[in-house]
């Protein structure tokens, strides 16, 4: 009988050694887990303040095609009227060399 009472305490002494061990691996998975959860959550908060950095860029990047294509419009009216003039000075100057 006291044979096996001590065996028990044994295996109880086994049994709370390897619980221990056991709650020392899971708190250490815990807290890796915490980490990691606090780095996904900056790496969210990146993500969304990148996501508005770019919807701005874009933005900018559509109103400065929009003023180039507007710049070279004016552009080809210049050139346009430029031609217009030097057309009419060669027409008026043509009678005087003539």
């Amino acid at each position: 009988h006291e044979q096996l009472l001590k065996m028990m305490e044994e295996r109880m002494v086994d049994v709370e050694q390897k619980l221990r061990l056991v709650k020392r691996l899971l708190q250490d998975k815990v807290n890796q887990l915490k980490e990691q959860l606090s780095k996904n959550t900056k790496a969210d908060a990146m993500v969304k303040d990148l996501y508005v950095e770019n919807a701005q860029l874009l933005k900018a990047l559509e109103m400065t095609e929009q003023r180039q294509k507007t710049a070279e419009r004016k552009n080809y009216l210049l050139e346009e009227k430029i031609a217009n003039l030097n057309r009419i000075v060669k027409n008026l100057a043509s009678p005087v060399f003539n």
